[in-house]
């Protein structure tokens, strides 16, 4: 089978995919490369004729509070029925624009502006529940930013607005062959020739199943280079052969400019991805009814919130 991992960010020069392909030995792995167009990229892999695996650094899923009273039966009947709403990912710039059909939030800081404010305009009952409960804090990490927050630095609105609208949405109501986890069914049974299995990968959360300890950070090139060697033992220990192009990549720190932290990422993600394929973590997801239709989950987490 082929196993990818992309990093994503709205702005697609930060967009990196890192591919591996299995063979009777394990895993050979190639150099993070430019994501370019997504459908594109998954129709050359397809057209290899084995199944397809992909990890995405973006949410796959929105919070129980706001799917509440939907029509759909889930995610992604409703992501498939955003194709061509524009108007659904156009951030509002202030709380009275924001609603139930324009929910990101918010265009700019706003003095004052809260969260919890945010939460009300959308009919929630409080901040927390603009967090999906894989978004929550766990013992293992600290938590994620919430799916319809667009401003600061530890933001994914604008990500996910990038991906549904560009790409997944559309796509989707066009009949792409696309199974997304953990809505359409477990991982290894989606996986089949000629459909494209795609699942929610967070770095962060791989970077502890690898047993993986990040010093100093993952924005500084000197520090990610500072990992190369533990990274490099963890793929031979996992069977997973770095091309020259990857090691290289690797012991170097994934290069001085501002994609170096987005070429890290994707790898990490990448054996985070392959550790769930290979069954050293499983495809854990909660009993719950909201997680699997709604939420969804993070592939290889296994903690539950704190809260």
């Amino acid at each position: 089978m082929i196993a990818a991992h992309a990093d994503w960010s709205i702005d697609p020069r930060k967009r990196w995919v890192s591919i591996a392909r299995q063979g009777p030995q394990g895993w050979r792995a190639e150099a993070p490369v430019p994501v370019g167009a997504p459908a594109a990229l998954l129709a050359s892999l397809l057209a290899e004729g084995v199944p397809v695996a992909m990890g995405l650094d973006l949410p796959l899923g929105v919070p129980r509070g706001f799917a509440d009273g939907r029509r759909e039966a889930g995610f992604v009947e409703f992501l498939r029925g955003r194709a061509g709403d524009a108007g659904f990912f156009t951030v509002a710039a202030t709380l009275a624009d924001v609603s139930r059909e324009r929910p990101f939030y918010p265009a700019r800081g706003v003095k004052g502006m809260t969260r919890a404010a945010h939460a009300a305009a959308l009919g929630l009952a409080d901040a927390a529940g603009l967090s999906r409960w894989c978004d929550r804090a766990t013992a293992e990490r600290p938590a994620g930013a919430p799916v319809f927050w667009t401003l600061g630095a530890n933001q994914s609105g604008k990500a996910a607005i990038a991906a549904w609208r560009d790409w997944l949405a559309p796509g989707l109501a066009a009949g792409a062959p696309y199974a997304i986890w953990p809505f359409d069914g477990g991982l290894h049974g989606l996986l089949a020739p000629g459909r494209a299995v795609l699942a929610e990968v967070y770095p962060a959360e791989a970077l502890r199943h690898l047993g993986l300890v990040m010093r100093g950070s993952k924005r500084v090139q000197a520090d990610r280079a500072a990992l190369g060697t533990a990274l490099l033992a963890v793929m031979a220990v996992r069977r997973v052969v770095p091309s020259p192009a990857l090691r290289a990549m690797a012991e170097a720190g994934f290069g001085a400019d501002a994609a170096g932290e987005d070429r890290f990422d994707s790898v990490i993600g990448l054996l985070g991805l392959i550790g769930v394929l290979d069954g050293l973590r499983p495809d854990f997801v909660p009993q719950d009814a909201s997680i699997r239709a709604w939420e969804g989950w993070v592939l290889g987490q296994t903690a539950l919130p704190r809260a």
